[in-house]
């Protein structure tokens, strides 16, 4: 069977700017620069959680051109939207896999079909439901598989360390069972505790600020 590792937790913001002074107020650090998506419209700034996890912040880009398709992680939802207009937010979480294509076949929830993802000259395979939907509103993680020996450790390795380390990742589900289940089959049962409560992620990160909960 399919085994998979945490790869990354993505934060969303309104702006890019909203998203780094969010994450500098809660944990102490500013998330350092990452690119551009041009396929969809987006950019981000990425930071090291210790290990080969990542920690993303991304946002629409306001000076790129609209995408001809809808952008991933929701962010085009309105819902999504008005969420993040309020206050970055924690809105999944994403696995890597040696085999994308059989981890989606086996996935008891549909994290969507595979396509290419590119930030300058990185190139990867990601699921993104064609309507740019999270799989289960964010609570079952998206898949990714980056090329070659990187899909090894990921890319998180090479980012830079602030000193951040997830502690723990939690997503909270009104039928949790049936959530561990659908990790199960992707081999991702243990890389986050399962809990019954209304529909959410939170990852607990030990920072220059101490243990912070981000949702």
């Amino acid at each position: 069977m399919t085994k998979c590792r945490l790869d990354h937790l993505v934060v969303a913001a309104a702006t890019l700017e909203q998203g780094v002074e969010y994450l500098e107020k809660k944990l102490g650090v500013a998330v350092p620069e990452g690119g551009a998506h041009p396929l969809m419209g987006t950019h981000n700034h990425l930071m090291q959680l210790g290990g080969d996890a990542f920690l993303e912040v991304i946002a629409v880009d306001p000076g790129a051109p609209s995408p001809t398709r809808p952008r991933w992680y929701a962010l085009d939802d309105p819902a999504i939207q008005a969420r993040i207009e309020k206050q970055p937010s924690l809105i999944t979480w994403v696995v890597r896999t040696d085999d994308i294509v059989g981890a989606t076949r086996s996935a008891e929830i549909s994290p969507g079909p595979v396509i290419e993802g590119r930030r300058g000259d990185m190139v990867w395979q990601i699921t993104v439901p064609d309507d740019g939907a999270m799989p289960d509103g964010g609570l079952f993680p998206t898949l990714i598989q980056w090329p070659g020996a990187l899909n090894a450790h990921g890319p998180a390795p090479n980012m830079v360390d602030l000193g951040c380390r997830l502690d723990q990742l939690i997503v909270f589900h009104p039928q949790p069972t049936q959530m561990r289940a659908a990790l199960e089959s992707i081999g991702a049962a243990d890389l986050a505790d399962v809990a019954e409560g209304s529909p959410h992620v939170e990852a607990v990160i030990n920072c220059p600020k101490g243990a912070v909960t981000l949702d």
